[in-house]
């Protein structure tokens, strides 16, 4: 096509891939046509023949013809509304089944209103980050998950040994969470078989993984092929692709291998490594780090998730680089054997220690300790009391009631992703912040 017309307006307007509004009003005006050039027809029809007495009545002449307009449009819009409906629904059908997905609507505002949400990346692992995202995901998704994969115990340590894959256990837990159908998706995923030979101890998600990794040929097309079939709002990716094990020393002055083993250790975490330590990124997680308006780190067990990921060098290197404010969000109870008697600020010089300073911007802390833990049990509120004027560096303490009701050892879902956007929101609206300045 000549160059002189790729700069006409019209030739711009008729482009492919435009939104939906305008087809709609090309759609009426087509419409608005055919109705004028029915109209003439008719009348000249009508001044031409002598019809029945009958169209008399079927044409409603007793009643003035305003009404008579008022009627006729109001019936023809009804049909053509209906009739639109039902043939999206039809044309949809493949994709959106009736009770076992999100409606058309629903659809609709995913694409069109979530699409537009903020570029979020999450780095961390276990429950913390699943929880994390399965709030985020009602307001963007333009999501990006940063999992670990130094999971060596349970179902995970076992596959790992057997199939020489990439840790499933944490990425299961983030495609259930970001599934359109999570509440059963959620269910199926991490449903654990208790019985059967060399099942036993397995969960589904798990399975599923490593048996769609053998079907594609490699564990990172596995899930690409997980989340389109599932139909996952976000994108997940490990922290690298590399086969890591995670090493401590504990204060004891004892070298423990591999990440469940620290867990299990109780005697406390000193310093951290990451074997082999200069373990490549995956390079869509650096991207997503760089792109990102904001970037996630936690909450999750602080040595064993989100420690993990940070002690990757291309990723400590992204977050120092990338334009969008880090946000720490940190765990509201203290995990035994790991975290105890922590405060905010005990977790943040525990991140310090490993990755230098500067890396965060801003701080995210539960306030709402009025219950406390059972009596008898290992986990104790992180205590922000002793933190209420907080200050270190240029970052900025955000305290919010983020702790769920019905389970006061994590956070809920949905009030912790209304903190954080109205966060994102309020950077927004003080543009002048440099990086690594205080926010407010």
């Amino acid at each position: 096509m000549p160059n002189r017309f790729r700069n006409h307006s019209l030739f711009n307007w008729l482009q492919p891939g435009m939104h939906v509004k305008r087809w709609l009003v090309l759609l009426i005006f087509g419409m608005a046509f055919l109705s004028l050039g029915a109209s003439y027809l008719l009348r000249e029809v009508y001044l031409s023949f002598t019809f029945h007495e009958a169209f008399y009545y079927i044409t409603l002449q007793m009643i003035p013809q305003w009404i008579r307009g008022i009627i006729f449009l109001t019936v023809s819009l009804s049909i053509i509304g209906i009739a639109v409906w039902k043939l999206n629904t039809s044309l949809l059908y493949a994709f959106i089944r009736p009770g076992r997905g999100p409606s058309v609507v629903q659809s609709i505002y995913n694409k069109r209103v979530l699409g537009k949400g903020p570029r979020i990346a999450a780095l961390g692992g276990g429950t913390g980050l699943s929880i994390l995202l399965r709030g985020l995901k009602g307001h963007t998704s333009n999501l990006t998950a940063i999992v670990t994969v130094a999971d060596d115990g349970g179902s995970t340590g076992r596959l790992r040994d057997e199939f020489g894959i990439l840790a499933p256990g944490d990425i299961r837990q983030c495609v259930a969470a970001l599934a359109e159908s999570e509440p059963l998706m959620s269910k199926l995923f991490q449903y654990r078989f208790e019985s059967g030979d060399g099942l036993e101890g397995h969960s589904f998600g798990n399975l599923f993984l490593v048996a769609m990794a053998r079907v594609t040929g490699n564990f990172e097309e596995a899930l690409r092929e997980t989340s389109r079939v599932l139909n996952v709002r976000g994108t997940i990716l490990p922290s690298t692709l590399e086969d890591i094990t995670l090493s401590a020393t504990t204060h004891d002055g004892v070298l423990v291998k591999g990440e469940h083993n620290i867990s299990m250790n109780g005697t406390g975490v000193k310093e951290l490594y990451l074997e082999p330590p200069d373990a490549e990124a995956h390079p869509d997680a650096i991207r997503a780090i760089m792109e990102a308006e904001l970037v996630l780190i936690g909450p999750g067990s602080l040595y064993t998730s989100v420690l993990p990921n940070l002690l990757v060098p291309d990723i400590q290197k992204a977050l120092r680089e990338t334009e969008a404010r880090v946000v720490f969000v940190t765990n509201v109870a203290t995990e035994a054997g790991e975290t105890d008697n922590f405060t905010v600020g005990d977790h943040v010089q525990a991140i310090e220690a490993h990755v230098g300073e500067g890396l965060i911007d801003a701080i995210v802390a539960n306030n709402n300790i009025a219950v406390g833990f059972p009596e008898g049990v290992n986990s104790t509120p992180v205590d922000l009391t002793v933190d209420e004027n907080f200050k270190h560096g240029n970052m900025y303490l955000c305290k919010a009631d983020v702790v769920a009701i019905e389970n006061r050892y994590c956070h809920d879902p949905l009030k912790l992703a209304a903190v954080i956007v109205d966060l994102y929101n309020g950077i927004q609206r003080f543009p002048v912040f440099s990086r690594n300045s205080k926010m407010g």
